[in-house]
């Protein structure tokens, strides 16, 4: 029997209980004050909210539409975009479960992609069945359907009701393997991109690198919470993801939105749709361009 460590069972205790009032029993706008307060030591500012951060937490609590929970989807949301853009842009779907042990893997083939359908954590990529550990993958996959991703990130209300399910899908990948895959993160602010971000790296010894360019593929000379990367190429199709974003934008019709993009092998490929990036708590340096950016956010549109 481990011994008993009073100490550490008040602990324990102690952030159970604080879980507990954060996620279930709280208010959002009370939980959302308490957590923008521990992250930017001030206080959040709802009634005339100036910056990204904070406009992204006005959005959460004001901004509703029950809409939002299907764009959001990593299942549903395909359909959405593609009924907008069509459906060459979409990653092929080979299916969708409701739990691990309904998955037929005779059915799929050699290689793809697993994820929840509402969080943003749980992807695991099968490169070859033979050498796959199926056990580790039903471990993170199950505990990961347990997870109420709107309570557990910061109140991100669009995934409140998002059923959780599996979803495989087909693995797109560049003919080089020395070529790395980038993902193009177009903000669109009143349904016109205004900036894109390029996180490169997340596999690399240096880790996730964030960087931020102007429409003209300038750098921008901040950084939001990671760190950022020189040289990066502009994407061959820059322009038509941009055009695509903004269409996707402008069927959505709200103030923001961050639509995603691949571009793999002279191919485009849609993402995701996010509506708080970073959950709204990833602080700006230098601090001047949270105001910037904040003020591409018209809320009375």
């Amino acid at each position: 029997m481990k011994y008993f460590h009073p100490k550490r069972w008040s602990r324990f205790l102690k952030t159970k209980t604080e879980n507990l009032i954060n996620y279930y029993l709280l208010p959002d706008e009370v939980y959302l004050k308490k957590k923008y307060k521990q992250v930017f030591n001030k206080k959040l500012n709802l009634k005339n909210p100036q910056t990204f951060n904070e406009k992204i937490q006005w959005l959460k609590l004001y901004d509703r539409n029950p809409a939002y929970h299907k764009m959001i989807d990593k299942y549903e949301a395909k359909e959405f975009v593609a009924n907008i853009i069509g459906n060459e842009f979409i990653v092929e779907t080979y299916g969708v479960w409701s739990r691990f042990d309904d998955i037929n893997f005779d059915t799929l083939p050699n290689q793809f992609v697993l994820k929840c359908t509402h969080d943003a954590a749980s992807t695991i990529i099968c490169n070859d069945k033979k050498s796959f550990d199926f056990e580790s993958a039903k471990e993170k996959l199950t505990k990961a359907l347990k997870i109420n991703y709107y309570r557990y990130e910061n109140k991100q209300w669009a995934y409140k009701n998002i059923t959780p399910r599996i979803i495989a899908e087909k693995l797109i990948k560049n003919n080089s393997d020395a070529k790395p895959i980038e993902d193009y993160k177009f903000m669109v602010f009143n349904q016109r991109v205004k900036c894109t971000f390029v996180c490169s790296g997340r596999k690399s010894k240096e880790g996730l690198k964030v960087t931020f360019f102007d429409n003209d593929w300038v750098k921008l000379p901040f950084e939001r919470y990671y760190k950022s990367k020189d040289g990066i190429p502009k994407p061959k199709y820059f322009e038509k993801m941009k055009l695509l974003a903004e269409k996707i934008s402008k069927e959505v019709g709200n103030q923001f939105i961050r639509v995603d993009f691949y571009e793999i092998d002279d191919k485009i490929y849609f993402g995701e749709i996010t509506f708080y990036p970073g959950g709204g708590i990833e602080d700006f340096t230098p601090e001047k361009w949270d105001y910037e950016l904040g003020s591409w956010i018209d809320l009375k549109k």
